[in-house]
């Protein structure tokens, strides 16, 4: 592997890093709750923000840049708020059938981006981004968000590791997903969420995180090596990987620390 290749993976690990870092954790979270559609509901409704910004040309000048700085993350991060909170209320008040309105907020979302991209030249190129990503491509300077946002989401954690148990998990949970939808796209969210937790689903204790950041890890590192020798769709190949990964993770530790 050359120099030139490794300085293009480097920044693009990290950032799966960073996406791993707490999406381990909140992806056990999601499965204890029996929401597992959550993650591609709010990544959605953020991808939504951000195509409304792209698709508002008043909020952009001649050479495409924003008026006002910023906006690329803060109306996705209200919009998933906003997605969330709904998601929260709908929790305490239709519980049995809660799963079933998550996929509709889904599907609503995607269709409504649909809508707003129809009359744009680029707009599948954009909503190809949104949901597949383009880690591939991250450079140092786009990581410093996330990893103050990834900072002080774990700082809570571990300062207040109930905030998991209770509604305040709804909006961590979205302004982490705001973020990640940013860095790697909608179906790399949903597959560092589901696949580690997935795999370590039948283990408690620390060795299951240890066991699932270990899935996160080798699935990224492997489907960015992969992407990159072979040319191949990053985000497409990151999700196969992770597949694999915890497959042969949740059949090699079977029965060691499990529940």
């Amino acid at each position: 592997m050359d120099l030139t290749l490794l300085t293009i993976l480097a920044p693009a690990l990290a950032a799966g890093l960073l996406v791993l870092s707490t999406h381990v954790v909140l992806g056990r979270q999601v499965l204890k709750r029996g929401i597992i559609f959550i993650d591609l509901a709010i990544a959605q409704i953020a991808a939504l923000g951000a195509v409304l910004v792209h698709t508002r040309h008043w909020l952009h000048d001649a050479d495409g840049h924003q008026h006002l700085l910023g906006l690329d993350y803060l109306v996705p991060a209200l919009f998933a708020l906003g997605g969330a909170a709904l998601i929260a209320l709908l929790e305490r008040r239709f519980k049995a059938e809660l799963e079933a309105l998550i996929g509709c907020l889904y599907v609503l979302s995607a269709v409504a981006a649909m809508l707003l991209l129809a009359g744009d030249p680029h707009g599948g190129e954009l909503l190809k981004q949104l949901l597949s990503g383009q880690i591939l491509w991250t450079d140092w300077p786009s990581l410093v968000g996330p990893v103050l946002i990834t900072v002080l989401c774990l700082g809570l954690l571990l300062w207040r590791p109930d905030v998991l148990e209770g509604p305040l998990f709804y909006v961590l949970f979205a302004l982490v997903i705001t973020f990640s939808v940013q860095l790697v796209g909608v179906y790399l969210v949903f597959s560092s969420l589901i696949l580690p937790a997935l795999a370590v689903n039948r283990m408690s204790g620390k060795s299951a995180l240890f066991w699932g950041y270990g899935v996160g890890v080798l699935g990224y590192a492997s489907g960015l090596w992969l992407s990159a020798g072979l040319d191949l769709p990053s985000g497409a190949t990151i999700v196969c990987t992770l597949s694999l990964a915890a497959v042969l993770v949740r059949v090699s530790v079977r029965g060691q620390g499990s529940r």
